[in-house]
Parts: C-alpha cells; sequence; structure tokens
C-alpha cells in the first residue's frame, strides 16, 4: 500500500513539473506573460527616481486634488496606477540637491527637509497607497498590504555641511543612501563632471565615509570622479551602491559612467550596480549626439548674440532637435549592461536604477515608465536570465547591502 501512494505521489510531481515549461521553450507570448508574473511575484525596488524634484519644479503643493494625481493620470514617469501595473514596490525617492545649493550657507539643507516632507505628505496623504520606508522588512511588510513604499536617498551629500552630525540627521529623517557628489566638486569630494580639486575624497569626505558607515546610510558612488571612487573603495568597511549608475564600455565618452575595473572593484567590495535607464549615459550613440548638437546650438546662439535662457534662444534650440532628432535607443541596449555587470561580476551584484523622472523622458523604447519593467523582465527571460536571477536583480542584490549596513551599524554602536 505504502509503495501505491509513493507512486502516486511521484507521477503528481511528474505532472506538476510538465506543467512548468522551461523558459527556453517557450514562445513570445508565455515568455511576456511569465514576466509579467514574475514583476507581480517579485518585490521590484528601483535604486533612483526622482519624482520630489519633479514635483518641486513644478510647484507641488499637497492636497487632495494634487494627491489624486500621484495615484493615476500623473504626468511623470511614476504614478500608483502604473508602478502597481509594472510591479514596482520600493523606488527610492531621489532627494536631489542640484549643485548651485551647494553655494548657500546650509549647502542645501532646507531644500532636503522640504523634499522628504513632500515625501512624507505623500505617504501620509495616500495611506492606503503610499507608506515610507526605512529598512527591507518594512517594505515586505507594506508590499504585502498592497501598499508601495517609499525608502528615501539623498543625491549629492553637500547638505552635510562641515557637521558630522548632520549625517545621523539626515539617518534620522529616512534617508538610506547618499550620492557623495552631484555634477559638480563639493565639501566631500570630485565629482565625474568637475575638474579634479581633491583628487578624491576631501579629508573631510574620508571622515564623511566612515560616519556614514557607522550611522547605516549606504554609500552611493554614482555621479562621483574615479579617484573617488577608488579611494571609497579603500575606505569603506561595508558594501556600497551606484544607485543609477551605468557601464562606460558602452559610452566611452561619458565620465560618469563606471569602467571595467570600476566594476569589479565593486564586485569584490560585494557592492551592487543599479543600472541607470537614461539613453544619455547608455549608448554612445546618444552620449555623442547630446556633445555634438549642444556645440552647435551654442554656436548659433552665440551668432544671434541669444542664450538659452531667452526666449528666442530656446525657440531656436527647440527647432535645431526637431530638424536633428535624437537617436532612438531600444529597451535591449539597458539589457546589454546587465549582461555586461553580470558577466564581469556575476548576478548578484546588479539592480534597476532607471532615473525615472530625472532625464526629460530621454528613455529607451518600452521603457518610458514604471509600468514597463516587465518589459525589462521579458528581455532578461529571452537571454537565458532564470527566475532566480530576475530575483536577485529586482531587490535581493540591494536588499543584502542594504540590510548589511545596517547590520553593521547596529554592532558599532
Amino acid at each position: 500500500m505504502k509503495k501505491y501512494y509513493v507512486l502516486l505521489l511521484l507521477a503528481a510531481c511528474c505532472v506538476r513539473c510538465s506543467e512548468k515549461k522551461p523558459v527556453d521553450r517557450m514562445n513570445d507570448e508565455q515568455l511576456h506573460a511569465l514576466a509579467n508574473d514574475l514583476a507581480q511575484k517579485f518585490i521590484i525596488t528601483d535604486g533612483h527616481v526622482d519624482l520630489p524634484y519633479w514635483l518641486k519644479d513644478r510647484n507641488f503643493v499637497p492636497n487632495k486634488e494634487t494627491l489624486d494625481t500621484m495615484v493615476h493620470a500623473n504626468k511623470a514617469n511614476m504614478d500608483f496606477v502604473r508602478a502597481k501595473k509594472g510591479g514596482l514596490d520600493a523606488p527610492f525617492m531621489s532627494i536631489y540637491i542640484p549643485s548651485e545649493y551647494q553655494k548657500q550657507t546650509d549647502y542645501g539643507k532646507s531644500l532636503v527637509d522640504s523634499l522628504v516632507n513632500t515625501v512624507e505628505a505623500i505617504a501620509n496623504g495616500l495611506p492606503d497607497e503610499f507608506a515610507l520606508a526605512k529598512t527591507p522588512a518594512e517594505v515586505e511588510a507594506n508590499t504585502k498590504n498592497g501598499k508601495i513604499s517609499l525608502p528615501m536617498g539623498m543625491e549629492n551629500g553637500a547638505p552635510i555641511g562641515m557637521d558630522l552630525k548632520n549625517v545621523k540627521y539626515f539617518y534620522d529623517r529616512g534617508i538610506r543612501y547618499i550620492t557623495l557628489t552631484h555634477s559638480k566638486n563639493n565639501q566631500i569630494g570630485d565629482s565625474s563632471g568637475d575638474t579634479a580639486k581633491w583628487n578624491g575624497l576631501s579629508p573631510f569626505g574620508k571622515e564623511v565615509v566612515k560616519e556614514m558607515n557607522r550611522v547605516g546610510i549606504m554609500v552611493d558612488i554614482s555621479h562621483v570622479a574615479d579617484s573617488t571612487f577608488y579611494q571609497v573603495m579603500k575606505l569603506t568597511n561595508v558594501p556600497c551602491i551606484a544607485s543609477h549608475s551605468s557601464c562606460r564600455h558602452f559610452a566611452p565618452t561619458v565620465r560618469r559612467d563606471m569602467t571595467d575595473d570600476m566594476i569589479r572593484k565593486l564586485g569584490e567590495n560585494k557592492g551592487v550596480i543599479c543600472v541607470n535607464f537614461f539613453t544619455g549615459f547608455i549608448d554612445s550613440t546618444v552620449a555623442n549626439y547630446m556633445s555634438q548638437s549642444r556645440k552647435e546650438i551654442e554656436g548659433l546662439l552665440k551668432e544671434k548674440k541669444l542664450t538659452f535662457k531667452d526666449s528666442m534662444g530656446q525657440k531656436l534650440a527647440s527647432n535645431y532637435r526637431k530638424e536633428h532628432p535624437m537617436p532612438t535607443v531600444d529597451i535591449a541596449r539597458v539589457a546589454d549592461h546587465i549582461d555586461h555587470i553580470k558577466n564581469l561580476i556575476g548576478i548578484d551584484h546588479v539592480a534597476f536604477g532607471s532615473d525615472f523622472d530625472g532625464v526629460d523622458n530621454m528613455l529607451p523604447q518600452d521603457l518610458t515608465d514604471v509600468s514597463m519593467y516587465p518589459n525589462l523582465i521579458y528581455t532578461l527571460l529571452k537571454r537565458g536570465y532564470s527566475e532566480e536571477d530576475i530575483e536577485k536583480i529586482c531587490y535581493k542584490n540591494v536588499w543584502r547591502v542594504w540590510n548589511k549596513v545596517e547590520e553593521v551599524a547596529h554592532a558599532a554602536q
């Protein structure tokens, strides 16, 4: 009798196995269906979404009408309905501090507070849709309740000023990573967008990295100069992230991107690279177009004694772009970057870092808003990525770093 039941059990297992067709035997329709299923099955985190500053640029004031646009019909790349459709659960809200704020007496700290207040207002004003999250465990709890989590990262460490106590202040406000620089050098270190001042980290910047390790804020090396990156790698005692970076292999002129050697070093650090979707960073044809078109537009403006700020100058620039359209980039190019990182340092070190709402809609075809993560998952499935691989890219790799940083900080304190 026991043998009979064992045979029945084996038969049942065989039936279940046969129902789950291997990815390499699926047709396109089945792969798309699987991609949609995985987007809903797995938590999806995105290392960088610029919605808070996008809202500031449009004079967003939280009230019933404006909060409603956060649910649907938003002109941004992100709202609740599209995020749910795409399976997005934990977009890191970028608390973006433009470099010009570094010149203010508070280094932009008041802008940090204002943008954090905006994120908190969204979560408090739409409690059925959104919730704040300061740990992976909180994201998981929010996801079970059908809510989209809004963890926060600060883009540009300048608002720390010259006071290390501000690192803890920002941690207490909910900041869980800090991008050390933006497009210009600051008091922490050199930026990839500027000429060298410190030849890497400043003396104060080295103390900032140590304090971030101690407090439990992830060090984000997106935007920093190569020299700053290498010094961070020597100094940090925990893994780091690149919240929205790409591979210089595909765009050699973009200093903002990471070289293969930098990618390997971040792998040795056990860190994770959240791949940027901005076409100007991921493809040489766009990067070269941007550089060349700007030179040509500047020449035309100078000839007519106009500037980019003049209405006639803006019209001239607009007409130029209509006559010389930007090259399009396919979603496959984002997958190329993921492939490249995986091949260099392994599947445990890559994630999504879209830069949605921060790149003027210069995004790849089929990847233009938060509803479209399944399209990228489909592209990866077609390239032979397993469900386990997809799960790591969607959130597990970021979770590993985030939890480790918290764990080491708690132990140190």
